[in-house]
Order: structure tokens, then C-alpha cells, then sequence
């Protein structure tokens, strides 16, 4: 099963789970495969196909139950059964409330043997966005902050480039890379017009989501110029102007309106449902200081990644990467638990899932 979690790592197979599988007979490898992307065969499929007739009356593990159910592909249960198989390990059930348990179930019926919940944390860890997504219809949601050991974000001149080190920005676009979308408020656009693309790294683009309340993104923005490239979306609210709308739509970027908050700005459930209505699983956000602020106030943020120059900018460098009010008592701040660190270069890299022992008022970005 450890050689199925990391052949799982493999593949861009969004929007389905990342899924890795091994025929083995004991200890003896007989063949391993993964999903490497949505359409294309489920790693048990790619398995047993390798093994051939190798596989009858041998074990298949699998880090997610096998689908008993027809979507883009046959179910996979079928292909088990007929592989001749005696035994199947599982990981972690589908976290699908339509049909979790369904697959296991069917292969019991038939008479192999199902050992569920091996290395089954690991296995959750594995689709921890997917399961979102799928369980709640809404996108997981990553957050990035670069900041001096002061806690600033650029000096007093509003120069930001570069904080961080060479090694820390390679990493920030491997997550870029690894999620389906990146977002930032539509200030970060006025204040740095960026690309939002993938450089210096292999990986796709992700799509380029701007919060933009009142649909202020300007047409020159790089962004908008490369639309035609590159998917982008910006997210509104009906106070937007429709002209503004079309004239971007017309330039390759979609539009996509949410209800608006009483104080005019986009909500921020309602963004993420939208993009995950759009098979965009996970998103990375970064920034700025408002829209994180809001989307912590917001308890919206799944995974935090922070990244930490060894520079003091002093007391008038542009404070904080997150604009908000946060928690009177410091016990029911959110944090990163289990956290994990490294170096980066010469800065420090922290990040983990976070957890929100009290959860603030609702407030949204814009």
C-alpha cells in the first residue's frame, strides 16, 4: 500500500481523485499504475491491465475504493472481477455519499476477500481536495502569504519585489502548478498587474480567478491580454458593470456573478461553489492582505503555506498579509495543525491544514 500512496502522487487527474495501485503476489511487485488524468484509465484499471493474466488469484491494492458506478470511464469493479483477482486492499472508502461503500460491498458479494482502512490516513491525506469537493460541492481552498520576520509585505515605499528568496518563488509556482486555479483580489491586479502563469517549473496553468466586486479589472492588464492563452475567470457581483462584462467576455475571460454581501462585496461560499460547479477542485489564493483577511474571517481557508525572509522592513513597511480583525483570545485563533517546516532558501517555509477553534463572524473579500 506505501507503493500505491506514492504512485498516487502522480498525474494531474483533476477533476477525479489522485489514485495509485499495485498487483502484487506477497511481497513480489507483479504490476502499478495510477490515474494520470480524468478520461483516462483508474489506476487499478492500468494495474491489472499490465498484469494481465498475472493477476488472477493475486492481490490488488488500491488507495481508493473502486468505483461501482459509470461516469467518464467503465466501473472499475467490473474490470476487478473479471482480472480474477482473490483479494483487494483498500486504503480509504469513497468519500461519496452516493456511493461510498458501494464498490467494497459488490466485491465482497462475489466472493474476494476486501481488507479496507490500510494506511487509511495517508489515503485521506492523498484526496483531501477531491473529498471536499465532492462531499460539499465546493472548491479546497490553499492560502499563500510571503512576509519579513516583522510580519511586512513590502518596505515603505511599497516595494515588494523580492522579499523572499529565489527558492521560495520556484515553490510558490509548483503550487501554482499542483492546484486548478490561482486567485487574488482585484487590488493585487491594480498594484502589480502579474501574469499568474507557471514559469521555471513543469505544470500546467492554472486557471486565473480575480475578486473583483465591482468589476474594476482593467482591460490592459496582462491578465486580460492573455485570456486567450490562458483560462481566466473573474468573479463579480451584480453591481458590475455589463459592459465591462462583455467587453471581457469578448476578450476570452468568463464572468461569473455571485450574490453580493450587504457590503457590496462578492461572497465568498458562493465564489468557491461557483468554481467547483466548474470542476476547479483546489485553489490556491494569493492575496491580497483584504481578500485574505476575509477568507480567514470567513473560515473559508483549508491550507495555509507561509513563506519567511530573514529581513526586517521596519516599522513603516507595508503591514500584514492579512487584513483582518482576528480573534480577541489568542486560543481561538486558527492555526496550522499539524504544522510542518523547512528551509526554503534562506527563508523558512511553514504550512499545514488549518484548523479554527472559534470561527469568526462571516466577512467576504472584494
Amino acid at each position: 500500500m506505501a507503493r500505491a500512496l506514492e504512485l498516487g502522487k502522480n498525474g494531474d487527474p483533476s477533476p477525479n481523485p489522485h489514485v495509485g495501485s499495485v498487483v502484487a503476489d506477497g511481497a513480489t511487485v507483479i504490476a502499478e499504475g495510477y490515474h494520470e488524468a480524468a478520461g483516462m484509465d483508474h489506476a487499478e484499471i492500468v494495474a491489472l491491465k499490465k498484469a494481465g493474466e498475472n493477476a488472477r488469484g493475486k492481490t490488488l491494492y488500491v488507495t481508493l475504493e473502486p468505483c461501482n458506478h459509470e461516469g467518464r470511464t467503465p466501473p472499475c469493479v467490473d474490470a476487478i472481477l473479471a482480472s480474477g483477482v482473490r483479494r483487494v486492499v483498500i486504503g480509504a472508502r469513497d468519500p461519496n455519499p452516493r456511493v461510498r461503500g458501494g464498490g467494497a460491498e459488490r466485491l465482497r458479494e462475489a466472493g474476494i476477500e476486501v481488507v479496507e482502512g490500510v494506511l487509511e490516513e495517508q489515503a485521506r491525506e492523498l484526496i483531501k481536495p477531491w473529498a471536499k469537493f465532492i462531499t460539499l460541492g465546493t472548491a479546497y481552498l490553499a492560502l499563500k502569504l510571503a512576509v519579513s520576520l516583522d510580519g511586512r509585505i513590502a518596505t515603505r515605499s511599497g516595494a515588494s519585489k523580492w522579499i523572499t528568496c529565489q527558492e521560495s518563488r520556484l515553490r510558490v509556482q509548483t503550487l501554482r502548478a499542483h492546484h486548478d486555479a490561482v486567485m487574488i483580489g482585484i487590488n493585487t491586479v491594480l498594484t502589480d498587474d502579474p501574469r499568474l502563469t507557471v514559469r521555471d517549473v513543469p505544470g500546467r496553468n492554472p486557471v486565473r480567478v480575480i475578486v473583483d466586486s465591482k468589476l474594476r479589472l482593467p482591460l490592459s492588464s496582462q491578465i486580460v491580454q492573455t485570456a486567450a492563452q490562458v483560462p481566466t475567470c473573474v468573479v463579480t457581483t451584480p453591481q458590475g458593470s455589463r459592459a465591462t462584462s462583455e467587453a471581457l467576455e469578448s476578450m476570452g475571460v468568463r464572468v461569473l456573478v455571485v450574490p453580493a454581501t450587504a457590503e457590496g462585496r462578492c461572497d465568498t461560499l458562493a465564489t468557491l461553489k461557483e468554481l467547483a460547479a466548474r470542476d476547479v477542485v483546489s485553489v490556491i489564493c494569493e492575496g491580497g492582505a483584504e481578500l485574505a483577511g476575509s477568507l480567514l474571517a470567513n473560515a473559508s481557508v483549508d491550507e495555509l503555506h507561509v513563506f519567511i525572509a530573514p529581513r526586517l522592513l521596519g516599522p513603516r513597511g507595508r503591514p500584514g498579509a492579512v487584513d483582518w480583525a482576528g480573534p480577541e483570545n489568542p486560543a481561538d485563533a486558527p492555526r496550522i495543525d499539524p504544522p510542518r517546516w523547512e528551509a526554503s532558501g534562506t527563508d523558512a517555509y511553514v504550512w499545514g491544514p488549518l484548523v479554527y477553534p472559534k470561527r469568526a463572524g462571516r466577512t467576504h473579500p472584494g
